[in-house]
């Protein structure tokens, strides 16, 4: 299992993603779950990104709304984290 590390400005977009999609907050859990346990889980969809963000991840929550991370090691513990950018509507987030 996975740490899942919130970033400054993703705690900002989810709070801001909550106050326009409330009706996703209980999904988002099931999201952040899953994404500790196996980030690869095929319900995620969640693939490598290219071009400005090519070391960045994407991870589906819903029809048009991604999750942005990066896989990080953590300096003293040596253990891999998902850092938390971003997350927002495909458009926001691109």
């Amino acid at each position: 299992m996975k740490t899942l590390v919130w970033d400054k400005s993703f705690e900002r977009d989810f709070k801001q993603f909550v106050k326009n999609k409330p009706e996703l907050q209980p999904k988002l859990q099931h999201i952040f779950d899953l994404l500790a346990e196996n980030p690869f889980y095929s319900i995620l969809h969640t693939h490598k990104l290219k071009g400005k963000l090519s070391d960045t991840w994407a991870c589906s929550v819903d029809y048009d709304s991604r999750i942005i991370f990066e896989f990080v090691r953590n300096s003293e513990t040596k253990e891999e984290e998902i850092h938390l950018i971003t997350i927002g509507t495909h458009d926001e987030v691109y």
